[in-house]
């Protein structure tokens, strides 16, 4: 899996990257929805990787879970709307959402 962050993404992430405590996790969420095919995309930033995260390519370092892979397109984009605040997550072929949220760490873990 691959993503490509816009400027505008990455310039809002990259301050809750920088020191090396966060990860940042592309997460198909499916608490709630009642079947696993109505999940929905997330970011989320984690102290450390899981036991089934992988690595994918981005400019961005990122983690996902390739059970969820079949739910995304090889090539995604993530970019941030400065007016509106928040990001959202396409490929050549959809918007998966025009409003990707960025879950924080767990509580009791301080964002950079």
């Amino acid at each position: 899996m691959k993503i490509i962050f816009s400027q505008a993404a990455k310039d809002k992430l990259l301050p809750k990257l920088e020191n090396g405590s966060a990860q940042l996790k592309l997460l198909y969420d499916t608490e709630g929805c009642g079947c696993v095919v109505s999940g929905v995309p997330a970011l989320q930033l984690v102290d450390e990787p899981g036991p089934d995260d992988r690595e994918g390519e981005g400019e961005l370092p990122f983690l996902f879970e390739p059970r969820h892979e079949v739910f995304f397109e090889p090539v995604l984009k993530i970019d941030y709307d400065t007016v509106k605040e928040q990001f959202s997550l396409k490929s050549d072929q959809q918007i998966y959402t025009n409003h990707l949220r960025l879950i924080p760490r767990s509580a009791g873990s301080e964002l950079p």
